[in-house]
């Protein structure tokens, strides 16, 4: 669910409308029309969305085994070959 920013349509509003505030609404859901607190209309600001550059990366086989678990990559149908940590070499479906 996406944040919208609302503030006062007049300089008359309430402490809490006067300066921006943040709701989080469902995309579907309709406008706010009025402040939840004084009940004088607000309008829906236009601002940018959150995009941050920084991702998480997977976890390294140094990490999986420092964690205690085991890694597995897939070669085949139903094949997969341990690439960290302990346990069989081979995992096998058949």
């Amino acid at each position: 669910m996406p944040f919208y920013e609302y503030v006062s349509e007049h300089e008359t509003g309430c402490d809490y409308c006067r300066e921006p505030f943040t709701i989080l609404q469902k995309m579907d859901d309709p406008r706010m029309q009025r402040c939840p607190y004084c009940r004088r209309p607000v309008r829906r600001l236009i601002s940018s969305p959150n995009l941050t550059g920084d991702h998480s990366r997977a976890p390294s086989t140094h990490d999986v085994e420092k964690a205690g678990f085991t890694q597995y990559r897939k070669i085949g149908k139903g094949v997969y070959e341990k690439s960290a940590g302990k346990g069989p070499d081979i995992i096998s479906s058949d």
